[in-house]
């Protein structure tokens, strides 16, 4: 079975609980709030759809048109594409790959900032991580009030204490450089 990205496997998933058209998947990931966890646009999602159509995870079942609106086909996942959802979901939870996101990346460079430079773009890095948690927070909050089962909500749950780590351990690091406690040797400008 291919290896699914991460937008193939929501598409899946939402066509795993009803037949529907790209663009109501769209609509869905966005006010889900699951575009924070999967990167999303309606390009690359129709791109997607026609790759698992292509793959016959998925098959059309209809297309409709309303009013002025542009023609809209509806997809089902087939029985190959719940088998390639149900196994990747598994060796995605059981299977641990670094993804080698460019944040550490980029700290692991910071040396080569003043201190202060890098303090001040921290500080504002843990801002924004504090108005994502708001955010993450509204949203799970909004979910627990119309009773949404918290197994659908685990993946929000994870992506909040993520966060909230990272704003943690930036927190700590910030006032260790601010009290010289991790020494900050900036490379020597020539």
């Amino acid at each position: 079975m291919a290896d699914l990205t991460p937008l193939a496997i929501s598409v899946l998933a939402l066509l795993e609980e009803r037949p529907m058209h790209a663009y109501e998947m769209y609509q869905l990931l966005v006010s889900r709030r699951n575009d924070r966890i999967v990167k999303v646009r309606p390009g690359s999602l129709y791109h997607t759809v026609e790759r698992l159509a292509g793959q016959q995870y998925v098959r059309a079942t209809g297309t409709e048109r309303a009013g002025n609106r542009p023609e809209r086909t509806t997809y089902e996942i087939t029985p190959a594409g719940r088998a390639a959802l149900v196994q990747r979901v598994e060796t995605g939870l059981e299977k641990f790959v670094y993804e080698y996101p460019t944040f550490p990346v980029v700290l692991s460079e910071a040396h080569n900032l003043d201190a202060d430079d890098a303090v001040l773009r921290l500080r504002r890095r843990v801002e924004q991580l504090e108005a994502w948690l708001a955010e993450v927070d509204e949203t799970l909050g909004r979910a627990r009030a119309v009773d949404v089962p918290e197994a659908f909500l685990i993946g929000g749950y994870y992506v909040r204490h993520q966060v909230a780590a990272e704003r943690d351990w930036l927190t700590t690091t910030i006032e260790r450089i601010e009290s010289k406690d991790l020494e900050w040797q900036p490379r020597e400008k020539q």
